[in-house]
């Protein structure tokens, strides 16, 4: 039992709002390459007994794989956003198959489990919230990298594209516990899905927030107690960046209930059952994307009709008014014919008379309108 609080401690540091602390969560993104490093390695160690062999300098893959097999242990090699040239030879060296090769260097792949005679090779799709003081019609609410693992029987290697999702600080707090370190690359590999999963998890918590200030001002009362919505362009938007979060999260579930359900020979038995906490983590996440589009579906549907009723609101008043305008424009219009022989045009009091009866025929229609709603 102290060893599953240990790896959920690990794979699992706790969580802060992505509203609330953003220097906390911009700090978990790498967006630059360290200008020092040469390649597209941006580390390389061996690990024996659950802790990092020391070395002189930097290891090179070729290195870091003779100690290994020289001495036992497994090689952790991160790259970012490598080259075909500069994979090829990590590739030959650790007998990597040719099309997941040539996935991890093109990227732009789909989340993905796929198993070959050595290896193992999972694809994630990694989920960034982008801050944003209000939500508009060009706003950029996820961005979206990708992991590339290979899983070997003495190797793992990660391949990163994308400004963020760095993993870093995941592999420091691994190795400050050693005792799951030593349960080999599978360890490495349940860490980082669990990573993934939690960024998953925080990331739905900030998109939450934005539908639900876009869900307030659509149902919000506006003038005269009729909602009058708001842009639609600003909710299709947000419908479109959920529909990107969702290409991340629906085809992830598979792969990870295949880890948790069919024994692997490169996953620790140990490790394996974990698996099933993190595809019921993705399960529920899952779950609240898809209630994102509906719900986004329901908000842009209840816009457009209250945007309907405004409008069918302001012409019942254009036409309340205008009936009301009628009288006196059909008075003036007849007795602005200059016959001759019209009834009151040589009256004392026609003139206040027509004038009274026309007042009171426009006072009499405002207040039927206006006691039927039109107004």
């Amino acid at each position: 039992m102290s060893m599953i609080r240990d790896l959920r401690a690990v794979v699992r540091p706790s969580r802060v709002s992505l509203r609330k602390d953003t220097s906390t969560s911009n700090a978990s993104y790498d967006t630059t390459r360290d200008p020092a490093t040469p390649s597209a390695v941006v580390d390389c160690a061996v690990y024996r007994d659950g802790a990092r062999v020391a070395s002189a300098g930097p290891l090179s893959p070729h290195e870091a794989m003779r100690l290994v097999r020289r001495d036992g242990g497994f090689v952790w090699i991160g790259l970012h956003e490598p080259t075909e040239a500069e994979f090829a030879g990590i590739a030959s060296e650790f007998g990597l198959h040719p099309l997941a090769v040539e996935d991890a260097v093109q990227a732009h792949q789909r989340p993905k489990l796929e198993r070959y005679d050595d290896s193992l090779f999972t694809v994630f799709k990694t989920i960034h919230y982008v801050e944003h003081d209000r939500l508009t019609a060009n706003s950029e609410v996820v961005e979206t990298g990708e992991v590339m693992c290979f899983t070997g029987r003495d190797f793992f290697i990660t391949v990163r594209h994308g400004g963020q999702g760095s993993l870093r600080a995941l592999r420091h707090r691994l190795q400050d516990d050693p005792e799951l370190l030593a349960k080999g690359p599978s360890a490495v590999l349940h860490a980082i899905a669990d990573h993934v999963v939690d960024g998953y998890i925080a990331v739905a918590d900030a998109v939450q927030d934005d539908i639900d200030d876009v869900e307030t001002e659509v149902f919000s009362p506006g003038r005269g107690g009729v909602s009058r919505g708001v842009d639609s362009a600003r909710i299709y938007q947000l419908k479109r960046e959920v529909l990107e979060f969702k290409r991340a999260v629906a085809p992830l579930l598979r792969p990870m209930q295949l880890l948790s359900e069919r024994p692997m020979r490169l996953v620790d038995p140990d490790i394996q059952k974990y698996f099933r906490d993190v595809a019921d983590h993705l399960a529920r996440v899952q779950e609240q994307v898809l209630g994102f589009d509906e719900l986004l579906n329901s908000i842009l549907q209840a816009n457009l009709a209250q945007a309907s009723v405004a409008q069918n609101e302001d012409m019942r008043k254009i036409t309340a008014w205008a009936a009301i305008i009628a009288v006196p424009t059909m008075v003036c219009g007849v007795y602005g014919m200059n016959f001759k022989y019209m009834p009151e045009l040589h009256w004392k009091y026609g003139y206040p008379v027509i004038m009274g009866i026309t007042v009171v025929i426009c006072v009499g229609i405002h207040r039927t309108l206006k006691r039927n709603g039109w107004l």
